[in-house]
């Protein structure tokens, strides 16, 4: 053989023992066959130990499940190379691909992804290395969030009274007040589904198409999800297509009920007859305050006893005024209407009929800016405006507030479960939303 020919051919050789021996563990031997085509000196259950990933009990997968068990040694299957090797068959390198098909960020070691961080700052991170907090850093501070936040996956999260991609904007307004406003009726920061930014809530879930999405409300408190038989986001299936969805509860239509308005209920009436008999006198079913089913209104909210009446018709609510006083603690409520104490009147008992001022003292008290008396659509008595019963949309201390400039839901301003307060709407406890319409209480009718 010639020289040459022979070398070639010991290069083969090696480079075919190398390959072989790469998928053998250290201790393996060669001889533990005496032979070609010999026994093993092993007996089975060494065999398979030598095989067996450390830690594994007795019985379980042999070559990581990935090869063969030969006298101790794991031959992988290999269909294409460098797929499968390794003492144990262990390293896989296609699982550093990531989620986008690509490979890892950094380098793939036996399955691995080894970041690349050169100055052994560990800014880059991640099972794929996906995560670089290098893009934290401030261009002009050169700290990470500038300082006023923390970095997560190349994201910033700002602390208090800061905002912005790397938090170098800072808030017009106090910690303390922007936490104020974003806390929602439960005492949660954004209900725990949002983040606060200078007293605004951003919900972590938004629609791709700009509109609020399935989580809003001023401080995330609604989730429109609760009132999906199945979530889908992008499905219409709403309170199993039997009710309303009012801030993720379910407002049934007559006939149903259940959380998700899933289950029929059965009634001997027509709907127009259950209605009828829920509506009285009234203009709306249950006085716009309850729930009609089957000709019988369940009044809202629950378990609160100043709603009341066979069609709701009652509600000692309206006997409160902005403090919460009932009939200003000189009278007492009966049907939604104060019945005044002897020497105060007025629609809350707020007006004493004796007056300790002169007429001049208390005209002074009751003229707007504008030097006009009450607006011009009331009377002055004691220093206090009486707003002209004619009008009964005209309220405010001066007669200067418009009540129909407050939302209305169901043909009723606050949907009559709030007080409209110089056209915005108070709402009353459990109550949210522009017009007072959404329930915001643990139960719900």
């Amino acid at each position: 053989m010639r020289p040459a020919a022979f070398s070639n051919f010991l290069l083969l050789a090696s480079s075919l023992l190398f390959a072989g021996l790469s998928a053998v563990p250290q201790s393996f031997s060669p001889s533990l066959r005496s032979g070609t085509g010999a026994a093993c000196r092993l007996t089975r259950a060494e065999s398979e130990r030598r095989c067996r990933a450390p830690g594994q009990p007795p019985g379980g997968a042999l070559c990581h499940g990935r090869g063969r068990c030969d006298c101790g040694v794991c031959i992988c299957h290999v269909t294409e190379p460098g797929v499968y090797f390794g003492p144990l068959c262990e390293c896989h390198d296609w699982v550093c691909e990531t989620y986008d098909g690509s490979t890892c960020a950094g380098t793939c070691h036996c399955g691995r992804c080894k970041c690349d961080n050169p100055d052994g700052n560990g800014l880059v991170y991640g099972k794929f290395c996906e995560c670089d907090d290098r893009e934290c850093i401030d261009d002009e501070t050169e700290e990470i969030c500038g300082g006023h936040g923390k970095c997560y996956c190349g994201n910033c999260y700002c602390g208090a009274g800061w905002h912005g991609d790397k938090c170098e904007l800072q808030c017009d307004i106090s910690p303390w007040e922007s936490k104020r406003r974003c806390t929602s009726p439960d005492g949660k920061i954004c209900s725990n589904r949002g983040t606060c930014v200078c007293g605004e809530c951003s919900c972590h879930d938004v629609d791709p198409t700009g509109d609020w999405g399935d989580i809003h409300g001023d401080t995330c408190e609604c989730d429109e999800r609760d009132c999906r038989a199945v979530y889908d986001r992008y499905s219409d299936d709403f309170c199993s297509g039997h009710g309303q969805c009012n801030c993720g509860r379910c407002d049934c239509k007559v006939g149903w009920h259940g959380r998700k308005c899933e289950h029929p209920r059965s009634c001997p009436l027509s709907a127009e007859e259950s209605i009828r008999k829920c509506q009285g006198s009234s203009a709306l079913p249950c006085s716009g305050r309850g729930k009609c089913e089957c000709g019988k209104c369940t009044c809202y909210p629950p378990g609160d006893r100043r709603v009341y009446g066979k069609t709701c018709e009652c509600d000692d609510r309206r006997c409160e005024g902005l403090d919460g006083v009932v009939c200003a603690g000189h009278g007492t409520c009966s049907c939604g209407r104060c019945v005044c104490e002897r020497g105060w009147f007025g629609t809350l008992c707020q007006h004493p009929r004796k007056c300790n001022m002169t007429e001049e003292q208390s005209k002074s008290l009751c003229e707007s800016a504008d030097g006009i008396l009450c607006s011009g659509k009331g009377s002055c008595h004691c220093g206090k405006c009486i707003c002209s019963a004619d009008e009964w949309y005209i309220s405010g201390e001066l007669c200067d507030c418009d009540d129909r400039d407050c939302d209305k839901h169901d043909g009723l301003i606050c949907t009559g479960n709030g007080i409209c307060n110089c056209g915005s709407c108070e709402c009353w406890d459990g109550w949210n939303g522009n017009a007072c319409e959404i329930w915001l209480g643990t139960e719900y009718p």
